[in-house]
């Protein structure tokens, strides 16, 4: 059985946005660039609430503490866009 185990170089360097997509550069020296619609959360945040990140889970994930918000390199390495959220039963 194959795991999706990240690998040491996968970790987050740095974070960076444009107006309609954003970039994360890893120590292996790619750049994983995706469009914030994929994200609502990031889409939908203010510029400054999108640069206040800090890197998660062991190097492999980023995390926005003002709109709640977790990805990690794996999932972005697959081009996994945020799953659609639906309303929760009552």
């Amino acid at each position: 059985m194959n795991t999706l185990e990240p690998k040491a170089g996968e970790r987050v360097r740095d974070v960076t946005f444009t107006d309609d997509a954003f970039s994360v550069d890893l120590f292996d020296g790619r750049t994983i660039t995706v469009p914030l619609t994929w994200y609502p959360r990031l889409l939908h945040a203010t510029p400054e609430q999108r640069k206040n990140w800090k890197i998660a889970g062991a190097g492999f994930g980023i995390h926005w503490p003002e709109i709640d918000e977790d990805l990690n390199t794996t999932g972005l390495l697959h081009g996994a866009p945020a799953p659609v959220r639906g309303s929760k039963a009552a």
